[in-house]
């Protein structure tokens, strides 16, 4: 029954993210918001490709890669241009150069166990840059809700970034390094929850939607506790859960980066 919830809550809400029609940068919070937005897909994608690899029954890895990758592009493109000063260019053509090469790892090939270790190498340069991208369009703004749009927006990444490295785990590529690194990131997802949580920008409403990713958490921190096979059930809630996950913290964020102060 739980599994069925579960799976109706994903079908409804998990697959996509309340995203802006706009297709400019509005100001230094947007700018943030999509800078770490870029840190997410990039774990997301790989997620999404692991997914492929594993051929999970019902698993919409295909759309769910394909549509990130576009939205990568795009704000890619739109983070260079807003860029107000020349380092945080630089690292947008830095990352653009590592975009391509991650790009090929994606969809050179068709999806193997064999490509995966290549995959995950390409996957965290990408994430380093878009990081630095992030950290510098933050220290650019010069506010403390600046602080809280990154803090919001990098627990995104690490939803996507646990599922991930659940996924290269069952193919056992890597696991002790995988195994870490959940850990670590579920240790630093907990804590930057009650920093947004008593934060004095939270809102009403932010804090109501922290209440409701905790729900989320809840639901993929039980799918990532069980045992790290490549059983079907597993891998198709960790991928789920992580979805609804993802959307709940992309409200959050948006809610932050609406702030003025």
């Amino acid at each position: 029954m739980q599994r069925r919830a579960l799976l109706s809550l994903a079908g409804a809400a998990g697959m996509s993210l309340h995203l802006p029609l706009r297709a400019q940068v509005t100001d230094l919070n947007d700018a943030i918001n999509k800078a770490g937005r870029q840190r997410m897909l990039s774990q997301r994608m790989g997620k999404a490709w692991l997914a492929l690899v594993h051929k999970i029954d019902g698993s919409p890895g295909q759309p769910v890669l394909d549509k990130s990758m576009a939205l990568f592009d795009r704000q890619l493109t739109e983070l260079k241009a807003y860029a107000p000063n020349p380092e945080i260019r630089d690292t947008y053509t830095k990352l653009e150069a590592a975009w391509s090469d991650y790009k090929t790892a994606l969809v050179g090939s068709a999806p193997e166990k064999a490509g995966a270790s290549a995959l995950l190498a390409a996957d965290a340069k990408v994430l380093a840059l878009a990081h630095q991208g992030t950290v510098q369009y933050e220290a650019a703004s010069g506010k403390p809700v600046g602080k809280l749009v990154n803090v919001a927006g990098r627990q995104r990444m690490l939803s996507q970034r646990m599922a991930k490295f659940y996924m290269a785990s069952t193919l056992q590529v890597d696991v002790e390094t995988a195994k870490t690194e959940i850990a670590k990131a579920r240790a630093e997802f907990l804590s930057a929850q009650e920093l947004l949580r008593t934060a004095p920008e939270a809102t009403p409403r932010i804090k109501d939607e922290l209440d409701l990713a905790n729900g989320q958490w809840v639901f993929f921190d039980q799918a990532l506790q069980r045992p790290q096979s490549a059983n079907p059930r597993a891998l198709s809630d960790v991928f789920f859960s992580s979805e609804n996950l993802l959307s709940a913290m992309d409200r959050v964020t948006g809610l932050y980066s609406a702030v003025k102060a």
